[in-house]
């Protein structure tokens, strides 16, 4: 049940007809794991964490840089040289003491990730190379877990969410394949602050769509966002068939 202090807490949430009463106890019944707490990971923490979600366990294995504050929300300047696992516990527990948070704050390799996945409902893939992307898609593919995956650098971001529970949901190998040994960083291309927090933030209501039940999640759609031209687009992608990583899944 909710308590009066949630109730009131959640109660702007609470009006919304596709959430109300029993979509409230879905989210703090809910876990989620966040893997990355910089950019795209703070608006997604900061979020996921105000509206209930009951359990958000936290992945990353980096400390709080001075280059970080220009995009990175969830840390502020006393922060700078924290573990950023540490920085958000501190800022998350401020926010809502209600929420039970996990901290993950080494890199996860192939055993504690699929473990990391197993334990929760929902993954939000927040980090900024292609290999940790490959891993997390994967551990959830086999997991048959949720995941919502985001990505900005310079001036461009995209979004979608990969559901190995719906059969014709494709997951991110399907769309990206082996990626691209060249691809940059926020360190070494540039990102503007606002776009990896509009891309988190959509990251954040995407989740809670699924965690809670409501609306139609970005399955099978991948959003392509424009910051420039302040433009949004959106690509339909289908499963792939011979994938290796969830070609056989329904198998």
């Amino acid at each position: 049940m909710l308590s009066d202090q949630e109730l009131l807490r959640y109660s702007r949430q609470i009006l919304l007809s596709q959430v109300d009463i029993d979509g409230q106890l879905r989210l703090k019944q809910s876990k989620a794991l966040v893997v990355g707490l910089g950019g795209l990971g703070s608006p997604v923490a900061l979020y996921l964490a105000a509206a209930g979600v009951g359990e958000l366990h936290l992945a990353d294995f980096d400390t709080v840089d001075l280059t970080n504050l220009q995009r990175q929300v969830l840390h502020d300047s006393g922060s700078v040289g924290m573990s950023k696992v540490d920085s958000a516990l501190q800022r998350l527990q401020a926010i809502n003491p209600e929420v039970t948070l996990v901290a993950h704050r080494h890199a996860l390799d192939d055993d504690s990730l699929a473990a990391a996945v197993a334990a929760v409902d929902l993954v939000l893939d927040c980090s900024d190379n292609f290999a940790t992307r490959e891993s997390v898609n994967a551990a959830c593919v086999a997991a048959g877990k949720p995941l919502v995956s985001g990505a900005a650098i310079r001036l461009e971001g995209q979004l979608s969410v990969f559901d190995p529970r719906r059969d014709y949901s494709p997951c991110y190998h399907c769309l990206y394949g082996h990626g691209s040994e060249a691809e940059l960083t926020c360190s070494e291309a540039g990102v503007i602050g606002p776009l990896v927090g509009l891309v988190g933030s959509l990251q954040a209501l995407e989740a809670l769509k699924l965690l809670a039940g409501f609306g139609e999640p970005l399955v099978g759609r991948l959003l392509l966002i424009d910051a420039l031209g302040t433009r949004m687009r959106e690509l339909r992608v289908k499963r792939d068939p011979a994938c290796t990583v969830c070609g056989d899944r329904h198998g």
